[in-house]
């Protein structure tokens, strides 16, 4: 029987560190190394990722002209077979870091020869909101996945979980309980491909 390795990274866009998204992205990755995957926590909190300026220098260069954070967290993310993205509802939407690396991540990896190297990996969203906003920021997270030509595995239910404090969220039991599941079928899917 062949030994499938494949990696799976978790990219937390909180301004917190140690708050309820990234102890969300934590539990799905736990749950994907006990599927055999091998995992990788980076959090945006301490980086700076600078908003794209349309320039689109990076469809003739292949990589962008931006000098931040951001390079080697798009070499991770293009070695690895699973990505999930991660984001606390900031007024409403996505946060600004985490949504700048969608941007430039997105734009950056194509080249002028149309390539799509994101195209059959897998990935999905987590939301970690206090009250609202959590379908909206879901939605943005997940157009990543979509218009990259990603799979996206479901679970019990949308990967959402509702908490203010740090660690408020591991009292949404239906939340942590669909990050597990999805950490799971991430790493189940993302050994099917691999296969």
């Amino acid at each position: 029987m062949k030994v499938v390795n494949t990696k799976i990274i978790g990219i937390v866009g909180s301004a917190r560190i140690g708050g309820n998204t990234e102890i969300l992205t934590r539990i799905a990755l736990e749950e994907a190394e006990k599927e055999g995957a091998e995992t990788e926590l980076i959090t945006l909190a301490e980086k700076e990722i600078k908003p794209c300026d349309a320039c689109l220098s990076c469809r003739q260069t292949g990589k962008c002209h931006i000098k931040d954070d951001l390079p080697p967290i798009l070499e991770k993310m293009l070695a690895a077979e699973g990505i999930i993205l991660a984001s606390p509802v900031y007024f409403g939407s996505a946060s600004p870091k985490i949504k700048a690396l969608i941007d430039r991540s997105g734009y950056s990896s194509r080249g002028k020869d149309g390539r799509r190297p994101f195209e059959n990996k897998v990935g999905g969203p987590i939301v970690v909101a206090r009250r609202a906003g959590q379908n909206f920021t879901y939605a943005q997270l997940m157009f990543f996945f979509m218009i990259t030509g990603m799979i996206v595995p479901g679970s019990t239910y949308w990967n959402i979980a509702f908490g203010r404090e740090k660690g408020e969220v591991t009292k949404d039991e239906e939340g942590v309980r669909t990050v597990r599941n999805f950490g799971k079928k991430l790493a189940w899917l993302a050994k099917k491909i691999a296969s």
